[in-house]
């Protein structure tokens, strides 16, 4: 069975537009896989808990000798993993707040990434453990920034889904949101084109 796994991280429930825009992307890619499976984790709406150190340490020792804490915080990391390990593909909702990734987006990289379980140190560098899967990411923003230096999602989270093996990333950067109706709504209607041309399968570099 097919599953998809769907990561929201919009401080704005419903009325997010990355969040109406993973919604739109799931449809389409529901009617593309009728019967299949569709995980979803709302960081805002059920938020990971910061890391401390304490926390962190639970991460490298062995089981037997992690406290309470520790224990609670690995499961919450194990649980993240296992639906990476699931999914066929991913898609991923991403606001830029303050010219970065949300705060809960951040906390579920620092969960996911865990040497030896999802990539491993080599004398060559890291290696990604994880098999590698589309990952689509809708980056919306209220001004443009995409190809500047003002970007540091694309990068970051680009960087970061290598680092577990994932090299299949898909940006659709949806900008200009804040810059008026008229600008928005291009904006999400190109959007709309491009979620929907991957979700149903359409090579969109030979449609263009």
């Amino acid at each position: 069975m097919k599953t998809l796994l769907v990561i929201r991280s919009s401080l704005f429930g419903g009325q997010g537009q990355s969040n109406q825009l993973v919604d739109d992307y799931t449809r389409g890619w529901r009617d593309r896989h009728p019967g299949a499976r569709v995980l979803s984790r709302d960081l805002s709406a059920d938020p990971i808990p910061h890391l401390d150190a304490e926390a962190f340490a639970g991460f490298q020792v062995d089981s037997v000798q992690r406290t309470p804490a520790q224990q609670a915080t690995v499961a919450i990391s194990d649980a993240l993993i296992a639906e990476l390990k699931i999914a066929d593909e991913v898609v991923i909702g991403l606001p830029m707040y303050n010219f970065t990734v949300p705060s809960t987006f951040k906390t579920w990289m620092d969960y996911v990434a865990r040497a030896g379980v999802t990539f491993q140190y080599t004398d060559s560098g890291p290696v990604g453990l994880l098999e590698d899967r589309r990952v689509v990411v809708i980056a919306t923003r209220g001004g443009h920034y995409a190809g500047t230096p003002a970007d540091t999602q694309t990068g970051l989270v680009r960087d970061f889904l290598g680092l577990l093996g994932l090299k299949q990333v898909e940006f659709i950067h949806v900008e200009g949101l804040a810059m008026g109706p008229d600008s928005a709504e291009s904006a999400r209607e190109t959007a709309r084109k491009q979620l929907n041309d991957l979700a149903t399968g359409v090579d969109t570099a030979r449609a263009a």
